[in-house]
């Protein structure tokens, strides 16, 4: 026993209750305080990066709009100097000059004289140069040097020239566009291609070299945080400018994927996964370059780190908690339920002598508890079975032979009846069967009937209902086709207004034009003024006058002009929503009248489904008058059947009865015998 006993508390710890209580607190207190941690970290990481990258976006916008202004200002100034009179005139008569006269030395130098003017509006401005068609130099202003040669083979000559006339934006260049013409240091360029106004023919080819500085100036104030950078990139991912100027003309670092450069989505940001950088741009509508914003995700996310740390500080002291309070847990469930165990393995052995000593107030227990009294009662009943078994024995054997001399009797009697007995039982059972089936067909029947009256009245309503849809569609058509003229003539008066307001900003660019040629005028005169010393003065002011209202008509011009482009973009909005709201009316009149010859076929097909109700309800009334006279007669004949089964089931039960009880009792007997041995035997093992 005591060997035995040994081996059931050397069993494997692993599957015991407590070991399985620890796991179970050790792994539920981890996983949530993971989860939890590492769900916080992961929305904190997203919410921050998204909302830098907002920022950041607004930003570039902001800076590249700024930046588009500045491009405005040097479009606008090359568009003065095509439109400047004075300059056509001398590129006009340039050709009848002997360029090997001195004549032609004072008009380059009149020419040159010219420009400065230009030059001298605007400090951005390196040099102005003049090229003919061919790409021989005309003269360059602004310039260390004077060039030679032709430029004809330059690219930027080239794409200057296909542009015919329109501004061409030019990529920094470190050494300028002529270095025959001297150094002239970091620019860029704006190209155009100046023709005469009565023969439309090419007069001179201008490029205008504008300092990098100017665009510098503007990116530095963008700060991208650390290990961030901003630069522009032209279509190509090439470097237009960098604060590193080594990397000036070369692919970019940080290129933006071909999927974003031939992109019409308004989206301003792209996400870099490979290199680890969020990158924010905008796209210039005056260069077509892009102001492109870089920085690295780590520091975006940086402080969201602290929220993964803490959640793995966290999870290390949930850790050690757990198996605090698994250890207690184990011990304080795992012990008693052991012990409990042990006790009840020796009970099962015969020892029913065995009592635990848990005196605790909880589940346990109370378990206790109920196996000591479990113990006493088991111990109790076994004295009391082992007195009974005793008598048991004695009386066993008396009635033993009692039951042999009853048994030999009621045989007789038993197989005489038991013939009769059988013949009417299966007489009964069969047509009490037939009653039972043809009472569950006429349940079956009535239901099939209330199910077919519910059909036809369904059918009935649906066919009702598909009548009204057909009439609400039509309704619905007429009103889809009315809305459908509407909106195309919506387009049609969009499309008018939007060519009258492209005629009134051609006006104003007309305006603006003779506003500055008044303003030029009334500079000049105001200088003629000053040469003529006393008797200019009033001549002076009537030309202060003149330049102050040309001022005035310019501001008025440009603000009439902003309201025109704000008129401009939300005529482009209207005609864009009717145009994407017009196919829509078209597929939605198309839907329409589908569902229209929808209805009308499930009109005639509900149709002639009500008639082929009405001729199933016909037939089933029928069957089911049928099946009344057929249940009336298996009632009959059940009733014959059952009074006749059950007087030879009673005339036999009777027979049955006294052979079974013979026979039983000589069983029970020799049964009870055998029983009080071995019962004598089991009680012999237990230790009371």
């Amino acid at each position: 026993m005591g060997q035995s006993m040994k081996g059931m508390r050397l069993e494997n710890p692993i599957k015991s209750v407590g070991m399985k209580l620890f796991v179970t607190f050790f792994v539920s207190i981890l996983f949530f305080v993971l989860a939890v941690g590492m769900i916080s970290y992961n929305i904190s990481k997203g919410v921050i990066q998204n909302k830098v990258a907002e920022a950041s976006e607004q930003t570039i916008t902001q800076a590249g709009q700024k930046l588009d202004l500045l491009y405005g200002v040097f479009e606008d100034l090359s568009l003065q100097i095509m439109l400047d009179n004075d300059l056509k005139t001398m590129l006009s008569q340039m050709d009848s000059v002997d360029r090997t006269s001195y004549d032609f030395l004072q008009f380059r130098q009149k020419l040159g004289d010219k420009l400065n003017v230009f030059i001298y509006s605007n400090k951005a401005i390196k040099a102005l140069h003049l090229y003919k068609s061919n790409g021989e130099t005309i003269t360059i202003s602004g310039a260390s040097g004077s060039a030679t040669g032709t430029v004809a083979n330059e690219d930027w000559f080239k794409r200057t020239v296909e542009a015919n006339g329109k501004a061409t934006w030019l990529e920094t260049r470190v050494k300028g566009f002529n270095e025959t013409a001297g150094n002239s240091g970091m620019v860029f360029g704006l190209g155009r291609v100046l023709k005469s106004t009565t023969s439309s023919s090419v007069q001179a080819v201008m490029l205008m070299e504008i300092d990098l500085d100017a665009i510098g100036k503007e990116i530095e104030q963008i700060n991208m945080g650390d290990g961030g950078m901003t630069s522009i990139v032209n279509g190509k991912n090439q470097v237009v400018y960098q604060k590193d100027n080594t990397l000036l003309g070369k692919p970019s670092t940080t290129p933006l994927p071909e999927s974003v450069l031939t992109s019409d989505d308004n989206k301003n940001s792209y996400t870099d996964d490979k290199n680890g950088l969020q990158l924010v741009y905008y796209k210039s509508e005056k260069t077509e370059w892009y102001l492109l914003g870089a920085m690295r995700v780590e520091e975006l996310v940086k402080d969201a780190k602290k929220i993964n740390y803490m959640t793995w500080l966290l999870a290390f002291i949930a850790a050690i908690v757990a198996v605090i309070i698994g250890f207690f847990v184990a011990r304080m469930i795992g012990r008693p339920i052991v012990t409990i165990r042990n006790l009840m393995k020796e009970g099962e052995q015969g020892n029913l002598t065995v009592r635990t000593t848990i005196t605790r107030q909880d589940e346990i227990g109370q378990l206790g508890a109920s196996f000591n009294e479990m113990m006493e009662k088991i111990t109790q009943l076994v004295k009391q079975t082992n007195d009974s078994a005793k008598e048991v024995l004695t009386t066993a054997v008396d009635l033993s032979d009692a039951s042999k001399k009853t048994a030999s009797s009621a045989k007789e009697i038993a197989i005489a009846t038991e013939e009769i007995a059988n013949g009417a039982s299966s007489l009964a059972v069969e047509s009490e069967r037939g009653n039972d089936l043809t009472a569950q067909i006429g349940m079956q029947m009535q239901t099939v009937v209330q199910s077919n009256v519910d059909m036809g009245n369904a059918a009935s309503e649906v066919h009702k209902s598909s009548e009204q849809g057909i009439q609400y569609m039509s309704e619905l058509i007429q009103k889809t086709n009315k809305t459908e003229q509407m909106t195309r003539s919506m387009v049609e008066k969009v499309d008018k207004l939007k060519e009258s307001t492209r005629s009134i900003r051609k006006i104003l660019e007309v305006l603006n034009n003779i506003t500055k040629q008044t303003n030029i005028l009334s500079l000049n005169a105001t200088i003629e003024a000053a040469r003529a010393g006393t008797a200019g003065k009033g001549f002076m002011v009537v030309a202060d006058e003149i330049r102050k209202l040309a001022d005035q008509s310019r501001q008025s011009i440009a603000v009439v002009g902003q309201i025109t482009e704000t008129i401009q973009t939300e005529v482009d909005e209207t005609v864009n929503v009717l145009s994407a709201a017009y196919p829509i009316f078209k597929e939605q009149i198309d839907s329409v009248k589908e569902a229209d010859e929808i209805f009308k076929q499930v009109q005639g097909q509900m149709g002639g489904f009500i008639h082929q109700l009405e001729d199933v309800t016909e037939s089933i009334q029928t069957l089911d008058k049928s099946q009344l006279v057929l249940s009336e007669a298996m009632s009959n004949v059940s009733a014959v059947a059952q009074q006749s089964s059950a007087t030879s089931e009673e005339v036999a039960s009777l027979s049955n009865e006294q052979t079974n009880i013979s026979s039983g009792l000589v069983r029970l007997s020799e049964n009870l015998e055998s029983l009080s041995n071995s019962l004598q035997e089991s009680l012999s093992k237990f230790k009371v």
